[in-house]
């Protein structure tokens, strides 16, 4: 479920893009060969997600964004204004530069990057992409700006409509050494050119992060370290929606595969404090710096069907947001509450979560799978008794059947015991956050991080530096 002032999806214009999307994860499992961006196997990682071909090591994936439509359908929060930055309600990028700032969630010393045109329309031109630390808003670390290039040294790409492309490696001179430990915490400034006119965008509307635009126009600016040519921003992610990294032994990526809970409606913009985040800090004071979180939520999202502005449903992009990520060991699951908004019965919500189980058990037996319990919606508008019934029939299931390695109880660790409703400490309580009854806060999602077994997620070989985490 989403806010109420949610952008409606223009259902002509998404529809034949997510038959492609559809259509290109089901048939990715069957495919073979070489992997490559453009090649039929659009979901899956390059080198199988995890050695490079240097022979350097495994790639994990420490930050995702993963797209879900085309700009503007989607659910963004704060979002200020775009009329400047996509003049004249234009949907398509125009000869401009994107800086999009991400945080990785573990630091190696080598990174790749994972660029969408999944929902476009028509080829998609990159060029001047570079990647370095940022130091403050849009500007950039004095000296550690790289240049990015793809399929072997190329500094101009062309991503073809309905794909996914990595860039080569690229070593990060301030990643490098003892003084590694100090990064965590800090982002990355990805930034890239956008040649002529991209099309719709694939984007990631609620990144809770503000990031930085040039105007139309404006042309190549990826390589400047001031900020000064890019000056709108916005909460949302565009194109870039993943970034591997490696150099770390035996380094794991656990993947939090949900809707709009996940994604962090609720948390604070430039906070990173969704429960996948704090979950990630648990897990680098347990475990240091070896475990990779992904987020893979998506607001709106829902295990059944397709939800227009929430994405496809998530059976349908197992392949693209859980599989085709590097160094996935883990999945922490957690959706529903959307598919019982929608009308979707008890029954066939558990036939969904015991097939997207036996989905990724086939494709990777080894994955360890926790499933959350669905939290409560009541006093909310489609909060009712009835459907509160259905949802505890679900989590009945979950608690009892046996299929996964273990269980995460949202459910209990945010339920007010006497009305059955979220929490009143984990309501929003920001002027900028509405009550809805659904999304929690900070503390809410503090809550919920705590309640996950960190000893499941352990990496092979580690010892756990603090048990009281």
């Amino acid at each position: 479920m989403e806010n109420e002032d949610s952008v409606q999806p223009d259902r002509n214009r998404e529809a034949p893009a997510r038959r492609r999307f559809l259509q290109a994860a089901a048939g990715v499992a069957a495919l073979t060969g070489a992997a490559g961006a453009t090649s039929g196997r659009a979901f899956a990682a390059a080198d199988d997600g995890r050695h490079g071909a240097d022979g350097r090591g495994d790639w994990v994936t420490t930050w995702s964004g993963v797209a879900h439509g085309t700009y503007p359908t989607g659910t963004a929060i704060l979002q200020p204004s775009l009329a400047f930055a996509f003049p004249d309600g234009a949907t398509s990028a125009v000869d401009q530069s994107f800086r999009m700032i991400v945080r990785p969630t573990a630091w190696g010393d080598t990174f790749r990057f994972r660029f969408s045109n999944v929902f476009g329309t028509q080829p998609l031109t990159l060029d001047d992409v570079h990647a370095g630390l940022q130091a403050s808003a849009g500007t950039i670390a004095d000296d550690t700006n790289r240049p990015v290039s793809f399929q072997g040294g190329r500094r101009r790409v062309v991503i073809p409509a309905g794909q996914l492309l990595w860039s080569d490696p690229v070593a990060l001179d301030a990643t490098r050494g003892p003084d590694r430990l100090l990064l965590y915490g800090r982002k990355l400034a990805v930034s890239f050119h956008v040649v002529g006119s991209s099309g719709p965008m694939s984007w990631h509307s609620k990144a809770l992060q503000t990031n930085y635009l040039s105007a139309p126009g404006a042309g190549a600016h990826g390589g400047e370290e001031s900020d000064e040519a890019f000056p709108y921003t916005s909460t949302s992610w565009y194109f870039l929606d993943a970034v591997d990294t490696r150099g770390l032994r035996n380094a794991v990526t656990v993947v939090a595969l949900g809707d709009s809970i996940t994604d962090g409606t609720g948390s604070t913009l430039n906070g990173d404090d969704r429960w996948p985040d704090v979950l990630g800090r648990r897990l680098r004071d347990a475990y240091g710096n070896q475990i990779a979180v992904a987020n893979a939520g998506i607001g709106g999202n829902r295990i059944l069907t397709d939800a227009g502005a929430g994405g496809p449903p998530a059976l349908g992009r197992l392949e693209r947001d859980v599989l085709g990520l590097s160094g996935g060991s883990a999945v922490i699951w957690f959706e529903g509450i959307n598919d019982l908004s929608a009308g979707a019965s008890a029954a066939s919500l558990i036939d969904g979560i015991r097939s997207g189980v036996a989905t990724l058990r086939a494709r990777r037996p080894s994955i360890k799978l926790i499933q959350a319990t669905i939290t409560s919606n009541l006093g909310s508008a489609s909060g009712t008794p009835e459907l509160d019934a259905r949802r505890q029939a679900v989590n009945a299931f979950i608690r009892s059947a046996g299929i996964f390695d273990a269980v995460a109880d949202f459910d209990a660790a945010t339920v007010d015991a006497a009305t059955g409703r979220l929490r009143p400490a984990f309501q929003p309580n920001s002027s900028t956050a509405a009550i809805d009854f659904l999304h929690p806060n900070r503390a809410g999602y503090l809550a919920m991080a705590r309640t996950i077994d960190l000893d499941l997620l352990a990496p092979p070989y580690a010892v756990r530096r603090r048990k009281n985490q």
